[in-house]
Parts: structure tokens; sequence; C-alpha cells
């Protein structure tokens, strides 16, 4: 099929929405200087690489960590460019999650791909809401509770977004991570269950290799553990 001059020129600009609309995690409770920014916004789709746990440059710290207290609530805010931008396009429906990570000081981390990993948030889908739709409503942020019960100390956070528009088979589903520093006080003594990153996901996983829209999907099974209540 011959396609017209227009009809190439549209898909060339679609193509290029596309790309400018990956997202990266970039505020914790509006502080940027905490989070580990990845060097650009396009995502992981290899669910094998150590790049998982927190992108690209997720192994390098920063000098500063944000306190908050067990039991409190953190907002995290992902844009595709600057903070003036969408969250993430909206085609790029999935499900947004959290974990954390226990580490002895946040700020000198390395290596987030050796790290045990537990979930404490996920919101897949609702009726014909996603997380993502949600996000993008909110301008590109979503906010939920530290467990109560977990230790007193440092942690590393992980955002994730699982983009699903082309995942029908793998690789297709696009994963969005970033990675921030937190330090969590008056905290319990709890003991999650956890889970390595990379290797908590498989490509075949129900929640990965899937076609979101033909037929469309009424049940999604969020990828990864359970998520730990504390």
């Amino acid at each position: 099929m011959k396609l017209s001059v227009g009809t190439v020129l549209s898909l060339i600009a679609a193509t290029a929405s596309m790309v400018n609309a990956h997202a990266t995690l970039q505020y914790i409770n509006d502080n940027s200087d905490v989070v580990r920014a990845p060097p650009s916004n396009n995502p992981v789709m290899d669910v094998t690489s150590s790049d998982m746990a927190c992108n690209v440059n997720g192994g390098t710290p920063k000098s500063s960590v944000l306190t908050v207290a067990a039991g409190s609530s953190v907002t995290l805010e992902w844009h595709h460019g600057g903070r003036d931008t969408q969250a993430i396009d909206p085609s790029h429906k999935g499900p947004v999650i959290t974990y954390l990570a226990k580490v002895p000081d946040a700020t000198t981390a390395t290596n987030p791909a050796s790290l045990k990993w537990f979930k404490i948030y996920q919101d897949g889908l609702s009726g014909e809401t996603w997380g993502v739709d949600k996000l993008v409503a909110n301008n590109g942020k979503y906010t939920h509770t530290i467990p109560s019960s977990i230790p007193s100390g440092d942690y590393l956070i992980r955002s994730e977004i699982i983009a699903l528009h082309a995942a029908g088979t793998y690789p297709g589903a696009q994963f969005y991570m970033g990675c921030g520093q937190l330090r969590v006080t008056g905290g319990g003594n709890a003991n999650p269950p956890t889970v390595s990153l990379p290797g908590a996901y498989k490509g075949t996983d129900a929640g990965i290799q899937i076609s979101i829209y033909y037929p469309k999907v009424t049940n999604y099974i969020v990828p990864g553990p359970a998520v730990f209540s504390g």
C-alpha cells in the first residue's frame, strides 16, 4: 500500500510525539534534590536488565535525603519534560507502582539492582480507569502512605509506570522507573517480604505481555509481589 506524503508526515509527527511523551520521576513531596534522575526519559523494555531497579542513572547517589515520618503521605510527581508538561502521553495506559528498599545510607547506596525491594503501593485497572489515567488527570502526581510499621532508617523509593499500549508481544511493555532517597523516622519493627529487581518480573507475566485493547481488558493483574500494607 502506497502512503501519501501527508500520511507519512502524520505518522512521523505521531512517532515524535510518542517519544517526547515518555516520562521521568521528577519530584517527591515537591523536592527534586533527592531524585536520582535518569539521563533520558526513555523506557526500559528488558525485564532482566539491571536498569529495572532504578533506571540507567539510578545507581548515582544524590547528596540529599527527604525525611518522612512512618505512616505519613508522600507525593510522587512525573512529567515527560519540564514541570509544565503532562505526566506521560495518555495513550501509555497501565499501572502505577511504588517500592521501597532499605539501605544503610541513601546518599551512598549504589548498585540498586542488588537491593531487596518491597511493594507499598499499586494502582492498576479499576473499571475502565488505569493508574496512568489518574496520574495524567492529577498533573503527574500520585499520593500514598509510607507504611507505619517499617523500621526507621534510610530507603530508596522506587516509583514505576508500566505502559501497556504496545504490550501484546514481548518486548513491548515500556517500564518507566525512578528512584529517590528517603529517611524514615518513627517506624516500627516490621520485616516485609522482599523481591529482587530485576527478578520480580518475567516477560510472560500476565500483567506484562498483554493486549489491553483487543479484546479489551476488564481484569488486570499488576505484576510483582503483593502490596505490603504495614
